[in-house]
């Protein structure tokens, strides 16, 4: 297949790019306009290779799109490129409304162009992959069952509410215009190449340089934690095999509260860089909760586990440790982000 990938320099858009390049025989065009948490680095072990080309141009730009489509000529496209960090949202959403709902808009509109010139045989198995989250289904009670494909949406943040528009969107183009899209929905990944203004990289940072470890309200969130290398495999199946007007949720089973996250990563970081002042958990402290935090995200995967004959590989135990010594083999990459791009003063402290 030849499979273009928006947002492939991005955290999961990487972990995707590499998966089709190491484990899969595909050609792949990268189109990432380079924004200020796309690394390139985290695609140097392929980025040689003859099948891999990026084309750093934006998904809102339509004649650039329009070019490098018919040039590349894909069978497929997975659209991970997106804003993704509540903060930035509560204190900036036009942003996520050009990139999420007006980029996704135009990426439709070019790709279904696209599509409609295709000959009969290549139309028909092409594929458009949205990929979103399950922040776009709102918050979950202690006592309530995990998110499905049909849990109604009620986004609650300007992040989760631009996404559940752009799922909307998708879907439109699927009913209306019978053009071949689909979506998953997913929730907390996490593992190298995180950008350093989300939990569990600030975090490992954070307890490694010895700074406050900032926890909102009390820590009780519950998020469910899936490795990046498991979401990148699970989006892989659904390009290869999902079916269009279809919806998988992503997850791996795996719930824990911010403050269970942050005190297991101090445990890991204190046996492999022990610390002559102490402990790191006394580096945690509460702040006062965002706005509109939600309680609990979970995702039941088994219907995407079924379809995809797909499962989560790691648990979190052992993705988080290979996290974690990923971390700390690789100070200059996240040191580097720091000084150039990242706002310390954010704190981050969620997706």
């Amino acid at each position: 297949m030849r499979v273009a990938v928006t947002g492939g320099c991005g955290f999961i858009g990487s972990a995707v790019v590499r998966h089709l390049m190491q484990r899969t025989s595909h050609q792949v065009l990268n189109i990432d306009c380079m924004t200020y948490a796309a690394s390139e680095e985290s695609l140097a072990a392929v980025s040689s290779d003859p099948r891999y080309r990026h084309a750093p141009i934006s998904i809102n730009d339509r004649p650039a799109l329009e070019k490098v489509l018919a040039e590349f000529q894909p069978d497929a496209i997975m659209h991970l490129a997106a804003e993704s960090h509540v903060d930035r949202s509560i204190d900036g959403p036009d942003v996520f409304i050009q990139t999420n709902i007006v980029g996704t808009y135009c990426l439709l509109d070019v790709a279904h162009r696209y599509w409609l010139k295709l000959e009969a045989e290549k139309k028909t198995g092409f594929r458009f992959l949205h990929i979103s989250t399950d922040e776009v289904f709102g918050h979950l009670a202690p006592e309530d069952p995990p998110f499905t494909e049909d849990t109604a949406y009620d986004p609650r943040s300007p992040y989760s509410a631009s996404k559940a528009a752009s799922d909307h969107l998708v879907r439109a183009w699927y009913h209306t215009y019978g053009f071949p899209a689909f979506v998953t929905n997913t929730t907390n990944n996490y593992g190298p190449w995180h950008f350093p203004e989300k939990l569990i990289p600030l975090m490992i940072i954070n307890a490694l340089e010895g700074r406050p470890l900032p926890v909102y309200g009390r820590g009780e969130n519950l998020r469910d934690w899936l490795f990046v290398e498991d979401h990148a495999a699970a989006l892989v199946r659904a390009v290869e095999c999902g079916k269009p007007g279809e919806t998988y949720a992503i997850g791996a089973r795996q719930p824990r509260s911010n403050l269970d996250v942050v005190r297991r990563i101090c445990a890991l970081v204190d046996e492999l860089e022990p610390d002559p002042a102490g402990p790191r958990e006394r580096l945690i402290s509460f702040v006062s909760d965002r706005p509109g935090h939600d309680f609990r995200y979970e995702i039941d995967p088994g219907h995407a586990e079924r379809c995809l004959d797909w499962k989560a590989e790691h648990d979190f135990e052992t993705g988080l440790r290979r996290t974690v010594q990923w971390y700390v083999d690789n100070r200059s990459w996240w040191q580097t982000l720091r000084k150039q791009r990242y706002d310390g003063r954010r704190l981050g402290v969620e997706k």
